[in-house]
């Protein structure tokens, strides 16, 4: 059976890569902004469900994984949209937990299972200047939360409980034994 991860993400499609399993990528198109949940939990379901299900009517024979990521403080934050809303969330992020989840829907002759990971990452204290270099890099725009873990953002992180992975964008541990049951 083909596994199709349905994302146009470069990040997942690394991550991926670590799983024993071969796969093809076929970026779903799905409208995430459809979704307007403020419940991170179900919003990252009904995403990464919107996702795999695009892809799973185009593609019935094969595993289908959908899968989105919010950061989550005080409210969801996504993808930066400018500077000025990186900077905001960035400050409001400095010297804070909060939460990152990510939900996976995995779909499969049109049964579905699902499941959401959620961690909690701290920053230190954020300087000024620390924002404003890292927004200077362009890394935040594509990114939840405006910070890559995986990349620049890292350096603003103090503490992290959870699955690293699932920060990334694709809870690798768990992923892998839910498509061990699959396949």
């Amino acid at each position: 059976m083909t596994i199709i991860l349905a994302s146009q993400s470069p990040r997942r499609k690394e991550l991926m890569n670590m799983l024993p399993y071969p796969f093809t990528v076929h970026p779903s198109t799905f409208d995430e902004s459809t979704i307007t949940d403020q419940n991170p939990e179900t919003a990252v379901l009904k995403i990464a469900e919107g996702k795999a299900a695009e892809v799973a009517k185009q593609l019935p024979d094969s595993i289908v994984i959908g899968s989105d990521t919010v950061v989550f403080y005080e409210q969801i934050l996504g993808k930066p949209k400018s500077a000025e809303e990186a900077r905001d969330m960035l400050s409001r992020l400095s010297g804070k937990t909060h939460t990152v989840y990510t939900g996976v829907v995995l779909i499969k002759n049109s049964v579905k299972t699902s499941f959401v990971e959620k961690t909690d990452v701290t920053f230190w204290e954020l300087s000024e200047k620390e924002i404003s270099d890292y927004i200077g890099t362009a890394d935040p725009f594509d990114k939840a939360g405006a910070y890559g873990i995986q990349s620049g953002g890292s350096l603003f992180v103090k503490s992290i409980t959870g699955d690293y992975y699932a920060v990334v964008g694709l809870p690798l541990s768990r992923l892998n034994r839910e498509l061990a049951l699959l396949t």
